[in-house]
Formats: C-alpha cells, structure tokens, sequence
C-alpha cells in the first residue's frame, strides 16, 4: 500500500502494519504499528492494499473492504471511512485488486468485472469519469485477471485480449498515445 503493508500468514490469517491513518490497517484503530497485528480470526485467500485502503477476499468468496473512503473505494454505497472489514455484497468474488484510490474485482460466479471508487480520470472503465461508491458490472464478458494501478486498470478477458483504461498521461496504458 502507500504507507502499509498486508499480508496473509500461510495458516491464512490476515496481518496489516505501517500508517494506520483512516483505519487502513483494518485493526479498528486509527494508530501506526510498526510490527505485524492480526486482523479478524478468518482465513483469508487474497489481499490488495491500495495507497489509502485495503482489500480481502475471505476463503469462503467474501470481499471485505477497509481504510479511506473518500472516493467510494470501499464499495459500501458511503464515502464514510472504515477502520475495520466491512462486507462488499454478498457474492463470492475470486480476485481483488486496490488502486490508488479505487478497485476493482472480479466475481466467481461468472467472473465479470466490477470496478467502483474514483473515476475521474476513467479508471473504473464504464465509460463515465465520475467517482461510483458502490460496484459497477463492467461489460458482460468473462475476465481472468485484473490489476489496479494509481489511476488507470488493465485486464485480461477470457479470450486472451489485455483492455487498458485510464489515466495515461505519461503511457501506462500501452496504447502507443500519451494523453
């Protein structure tokens, strides 16, 4: 993340650590640690910390979400920050992934896109430049992979294809054009 650190202990436990800011630790404080503190007493599978959130996927498919808000990056339906988990719908998702200050994430039970938080620079891919606080369907295909950068995503569609969007002021989306 920009300033903390998460990381999955391999009975999969969930630790956090660093700034604690707008509790994106996940800890339900606001404090700095500066060494390793358990979150929850689940067994997690995926984690993605942003540069002011953080993101998990429990081993039973349910996304949870944590730390500043402003921008909707939690995907609650707030902009109300978090300092601890907090249930993103009720679906099974099978990857998670936090940008600067948005996510995106793809759910198991057909593997479509939702991405939410902010969109001003096009990041979330639906076609708006607007900040979403909850998850938005990107398209209907199927995706294999997804990753969130600062301000721009890239994904893999289940054909193979690599979609970019987003920021691009200085070529991040590989499309051969600065803007």
């Amino acid at each position: 993340g920009g300033a903390h650190t998460l990381g999955i202990r391999s009975d999969g436990y969930l630790f956090a650590w660093g700034t604690g800011g707008n509790g994106r630790l996940g800890d339900g404080t606001t404090a700095n640690k500066s060494s390793p503190v358990l979150i929850g007493t689940s067994s997690w599978t995926s984690i993605s910390a942003g540069a002011i959130h953080s993101t998990a996927i429990r081993k039973d498919g349910l996304l949870f979400t944590w730390g500043i808000n402003s921008n909707g990056q939690l995907g609650d339906g707030t902009i109300t920050a978090r300092s601890s988990p907090v249930q993103i719908g009720a679906s099974s998702w099978t990857s998670v992934r936090a940008g600067a200050t948005h996510t995106a994430a793809t759910r198991s039970a057909d593997n479509y896109l939702f991405t939410w938080g902010q969109g001003t620079l096009g990041q979330l891919g639906d076609g708006t430049a607007v900040n979403k606080s909850s998850p938005v369907l990107i398209g209907t295909s199927s995706w294999t992979s997804v990753s969130a950068g600062y301000n721009h995503t890239a994904a893999i569609r289940s054909d193979g294809l690599l979609f970019t969007w987003g920021d691009n002021l200085s070529g991040q989306l590989g499309d051969n054009s600065v803007s």
